[in-house]
């Protein structure tokens, strides 16, 4: 009876604290959205140069700073495209090489030259030992001769540095010292060939074959195309009476390959001392190129370049007779660690920052073919809208069902790439290590991938009883027994500051992106859509970042009829002719056009 008497005052107190917790519960969803807008007004104040996002714009690209882009009103276009650049300095010299082009001389020379480079094996090794000790090195001297003798106008008229005995610094001077100098970047080692593998190439790897339409060999298109073509260019520049206003500058390393510490990593301190932080008005090096996409042609130099962190698992387990195994040993463990990174991956996400949402909506823009879905989802896109909502980026997940490709350039990927464990087959493994290769997704950084992995690690070592030791500063601090530990490499490296790419700059001066893209304009027309690229590798350029805000990762020339990548890594690495020559020309055009520009 007495229970019962009280019933009434115990609905009460539970109807009393529920509208307290639904108020709570409101008034937290109030703040959150404050927190949101305040924070977001907060940016525009400190940054004068943002400006008010239109929601409506389906690159995402919200806020680039007025007066940035021409057009930028509702209804513009947010893919502007340049008119072909030509030069505007005429001389009959000029026009004579450009009519040289033209020629199958011209054609047939430039074979000659590429093919004798690709003979030369400059192939770089992971295990290359000290300069001057390891006599690997030494093909790079056999290398050096074979450019002075190839390109004699260039080592007659331009200044040759030696940076670290191999690394290559050709200066031509300009008459006008107050010009950001022009950089032009391009490596000359390639990619070691196993000698097992040499009996898989339709052409010997190194010699330098041309079948009347390729130049087969390793380096043919990576990136031995490059350095030709640029020594090319300047060689006839030179010939036809040239004389630059703004100094030209040719930087080649020669261990790109494995890192660039001993030849990029040289030579861009040597230019920075030299010529002072931001001192170039523009950088090129090798990267992307032409390819087709929805039906249209995209030219897409790189703006953006992932970053790198390579992460080392060490599973130390309890070692004995493998007559008498735990259930699972070292191996075991690893496994299952692998298996849960892998279930595990980074999702694709589009930061505001990121160029492929450029590209997306260029092809809505300009593509007939451009998807449905994509095209609806792209207004939709803000990130800014995300953090505060905490949800999955659907168009970055729509995109990157186009190819795997096309998925990496907004994601996190992560590989396993080397595994070892054990020494014995009738003994347990007490030491089994791996090394999980992580690029970075743009708008994230080293730290998020570490931390991914230091989650997917601890639950392993909470199921198995083991201790877990994630990234310590120490390294001697981990590595105990019965125990999980994880390292960072050194050769970590965050995402590459961002390329601009506006056509104009705040003072309404041409900017070198929009040189860029008139110069590939004027070679192929205005069928080409210029499109800002991303880089999911890394070039020598992430030595150069203190150079110049303007660095592109670039090889123009193009075949349509042989589009990608050019087998680079792999057996038939080789370039069409047409692409090679339009390589020639281009950089030739582009120190031309940049020679006459007026730069911020």
């Amino acid at each position: 009876m007495e229970d019962k008497m009280r019933l009434p005052t115990i609905n009460a107190a539970v109807a009393e604290a529920h509208k307290r917790t639904l108020f709570k519960r409101r008034l937290l969803i109030v703040l959150s959205f404050l927190f949101c807008y305040f924070s977001f007004v907060t940016i525009l104040a400190n940054h004068p140069s943002l400006e008010w996002p239109d929601w409506n714009d389906p690159t995402g690209h919200h806020g680039h700073g007025k007066g940035n882009r021409k057009g930028q009103g509702k209804g513009a276009p947010k893919c502007e495209q340049v008119p072909p650049l030509h030069p505007n300095e005429k001389s009959v010299e000029l026009d004579a090489l450009e009519q040289y082009l033209k020629t199958d001389q011209f054609r047939n020379e430039s074979i000659a030259k590429l093919s004798g480079a690709v003979r030369i094996p400059t192939q770089s090794f992971d295990d290359m030992g000290i300069i001057g000790v390891d006599k690997r090195w030494d093909i790079f001297y056999e290398f050096a001769e074979y450019l002075k003798t190839t390109f004699p106008l260039v080592h007659l008229h331009l200044d040759l540095d030696i940076v670290n005995t191999h690394g290559l610094v050709y200066t031509w001077k300009g008459t006008n010292e107050s010009l950001k100098p022009t950089l032009l970047m391009a490596h000359q080692d390639v990619v070691p060939v196993p000698d097992s593998a040499g009996k898989q190439w339709t052409h010997p790897p190194f010699g330098g074959h041309y079948d009347g339409k390729f130049i087969w060999g390793r380096g043919a298109s990576d990136c031995k195309n490059s350095l030709i073509a640029i020594l090319e260019s300047l060689e006839l520049l030179i010939k036809a009476g040239f004389q630059p206003k703004r100094t030209v500058v040719l930087s080649s390393g020669f261990d790109e390959e494995i890192s660039g510490r001993e030849g990029a990593g040289h030579l861009a301190p040597w230019l920075l001392e030299k010529y002072g932080k931001d001192s170039f008005a523009v950088v090129v090096d090798e990267g992307a190129g032409v390819n087709t996409l929805w039906g249209t042609h995209f030219a897409s130099p790189g703006v953006a370049e992932k970053g790198y962190v390579d992460v080392e698992i060490i599973v130390r387990a309890p070692g004995g007779h493998s007559s008498i195994p735990p259930n699972h040993n070292g191996i075991g463990i690893m496994s299952d660690l692998i298996t849960q990174i892998e279930s595990h991956l980074h999702l694709p996400h589009l930061s505001e920052n990121n160029p492929y949402l450029a590209v997306l909506q260029c092809g809505a823009e300009h593509s007939s073919e451009f998807p449905k879905k994509l095209k609806k989802l792209l207004p939709k896109h803000s990130s800014k809208r995300r953090k505060c909502s905490s949800k999955k980026d659907e168009l970055a997940i729509e995109a990157s069902k186009e190819a795997l490709g096309i998925k990496y350039l907004m994601t996190t990927s992560v590989a396993v790439d080397l595994i070892n464990g054990g020494v014995k087959v009738n003994a347990l493994p007490e030491r089994t290590t791996a090394i999980v290769n992580h690029r970075i997704n743009i708008g994230e950084t080293t730290k998020v991938a570490k931390d991914k992995m230091a989650n997917i690690a601890k639950t392993i070592t909470q199921k198995y009883n083991l201790t877990l030791h994630a990234f310590p500063p120490n390294q001697t601090e981990g590595e105990t027994p019965s125990s999980i530990t994880l390292i960072a490499h050194s050769t970590a490296l965050e995402p590459a500051p961002v390329t601009p790419t506006t056509l104009t700059d705040s003072h309404n001066n041409t900017t070198p992106y929009a040189i860029l893209s008139g110069t590939t304009k004027a070679l192929y027309g205005d069928a080409i859509v210029m499109a800002p690229g991303i880089m999911t590798g890394n070039t020598d350029t992430r030595y150069y970042w203190d150079l110049s805000r303007h660095i592109f990762r670039y090889v123009p020339g193009w075949d349509p009829e042989n589009e990608g990548m050019g087998r680079i890594h792999t057996v038939d690495e080789r370039i069409s002719v047409k692409a090679h020559a339009d390589n020639v020309k281009w950089f030739a055009l582009f120190v031309w056009n940049m020679d006459g520009a007026v730069l911020g």
